[in-house]
């Protein structure tokens, strides 16, 4: 079997590899209580990486999330208390007009994704801001139980977290495998110039490609700012990038097409078993980023589409 033919498996193989040397280090860290607490505590990072699938599914990106999610922890934050769970609607909503500016701008005035979302992004952090007074807000707790205390138990052994992550994974991969959109999104991130040639209604596709990626930054800032009893402009910071590997360490390269919402959830572990081993191993935060800096540029060379880049002479 070619390298090629191996190539889809290779999120896969790193994964096993990676949780046998981790456990191998820390035989802990193969209690399945200890996993299962693992993988819930980055539910929140999962779910922005979900969104941002689509983003890149379509060949593009979308550097807005981080600073919607912080936005929106403020807005549930400073507006729990007058809507109680409709709160959730705000919010949702909120993220996915960003999201949707953001399509707007990258289709209709032809600015390329990385800028429009990047701008949408000062947007966002402005706003949360603005609302917060420049200054970490603290969720009231009565509300916050009435209205999201629900999220953060557990049924039989089975965190909440986990159960909202599997709905929205069940969502995403019903959106991408099972519908026309899922299918007109493959076809934009293989070519563009192809898709529209084909009829398709790229610019409207793609709108809906970041509005969905601004939904679900949404979805995870909501999950942060519940969970931390709080809202602040700069709460999910640091999450960005490693939602970016892994989508990227995933499969789902950056020039589009390919992978999908199932190859974030591997990329997701492969992120998580990183940083426990990081974290195992007593690696300072500073060195952190560096090491997923790293991975970044790896993850991208590895995956990335050379043939849609060339350029003919």
């Amino acid at each position: 079997m070619s390298i090629e033919n191996l190539k889809p498996y290779f999120p896969w193989i790193t994964l096993a590899v990676l949780v046998l040397l981790v456990g191998a280090l820390n035989p802990s860290f193969l209690n399945p209580a200890s996993l299962v607490q693992l993988v819930a505590d980055i539910v929140p990072l999962f779910i922005m990486a979900l969104g941002m699938t689509f983003a890149i599914y379509i060949g593009g990106i979308d550097l807005s999330m981080q600073q919607v999610a912080n936005l929106v922890t403020v807005v549930a934050t400073v507006y729990l208390v007058q809507y109680g769970i409709f709160v959730a609607f705000l919010c949702i909503g909120a993220g996915f007009v960003i999201g949707a500016a953001s399509g707007w701008i990258t289709t209709r005035q032809f600015v390329p994704s990385f800028v429009a979302t990047l701008a949408m992004g000062f947007i966002a952090l402005s706003g949360a801001r603005f609302l917060s007074g420049e200054r970490a807000l603290s969720m009231n707790a009565d509300a916050r139980d009435a209205s999201f205390g629900w999220m953060f138990g557990n049924t039989v052994g089975i965190p909440h977290e986990l159960v909202i992550a599997g709905l929205l994974l069940a969502l995403a991969w019903f959106l991408q495998s099972r519908t026309t959109f899922g299918r007109a999104l493959k076809a934009v991130g293989s070519g563009e110039l192809a898709a529209v040639a084909s009829g398709l209604k790229v610019d409207q596709i793609k709108i809906l490609a970041f509005a969905l990626s601004g939904t679900f930054a949404a979805i995870a800032g909501l999950m942060f700012s519940v969970k931390l009893s709080g809202g602040d402009a700069n709460l999910a910071n640091g999450f960005l990038i490693l939602a970016i590997v892994a989508v990227l360490v995933g499969g789902t390269p950056l020039t589009g097409g390919v992978g999908g919402v199932i190859n974030t959830l591997v990329g997701t572990l492969i992120v998580v078993v990183i940083r426990s081993a990081m974290v195992y191993l007593e690696v300072d935060a500073t060195m952190q980023q560096m090491i997923f800096g790293v991975i970044l540029i790896v993850a991208i060379a590895m995956t990335i589409d050379r043939s849609k880049m060339r350029i003919v002479k």
